[in-house]
């Protein structure tokens, strides 16, 4: 009789333990959820301040054709792209065609003192620096919740929960383009 009491208290410890498992990594998974969020809400206001920047450009250096039309295809492909490893790279590409537009003003001097295109410059740079801020933050849930899922003995019970490897919000193989961005200066 007392051999069953304690076969039955090590199943209700695993079930308790299997819960609390449960619950810790549903609450890592929203976690990351939720900073993908953020990460999304300031990329639709950069999204949205683009046509405008660009309408302000093409005023100045209307033969830059080539130039505004890889910001506005960037801008296209980062609205419908899906999930952190597309949107990373979409939002990648969207960067380095913005840092061309950027630096376009330092050729165009009336464009540089443009007080509306100042005010749009500035907006993008204070939205690039809270996009950079979401990214570690999106980072850093994601970390805290892959290591979730390996640890032991969280680990036993992920993969049976469906729990899988999440990925990063990474710039990927366009890191130097994106380090080496031009600086807004005026």
């Amino acid at each position: 009789m007392s051999t069953g009491w304690i076969v039955l208290g090590v199943i209700v410890v695993l079930v308790l333990f299997a819960f609390s498992a449960y619950n810790r990594l549903v609450a890592l998974s929203q976690r990351v959820g939720q900073a993908f969020a953020d990460i999304d809400v300031q990329l639709k206001q950069r999204h949205d301040l683009i046509p405008n920047l660009v309408e302000t450009v093409k005023g100045y250096a209307s033969h830059e054709r080539g130039t505004l039309d890889d910001v506005i295809k960037a801008r296209n492909s980062a609205m419908s792209a899906q999930g952190p490893a597309q949107v990373s790279a979409a939002e990648n590409q969207l960067s380095g065609a913005l840092g061309r537009l950027i630096a376009l003003s330092e050729a165009y001097p009336d464009l540089k003192a443009n007080a509306n295109f100042q005010q749009l410059a500035s907006e993008l740079s204070d939205l690039e620096n809270k996009i950079a801020a979401s990214r570690r933050f999106f980072n850093s849930a994601v970390q805290e919740y892959n290591t979730g899922i390996q640890q032991m003995p969280a680990a036993l019970f992920a993969g049976m929960f469906g729990f899988t490897r999440k990925d990063f919000f990474d710039l990927g193989a366009s890191r130097t383009e994106v380090e080496a961005a031009p600086q807004v200066k005026f």
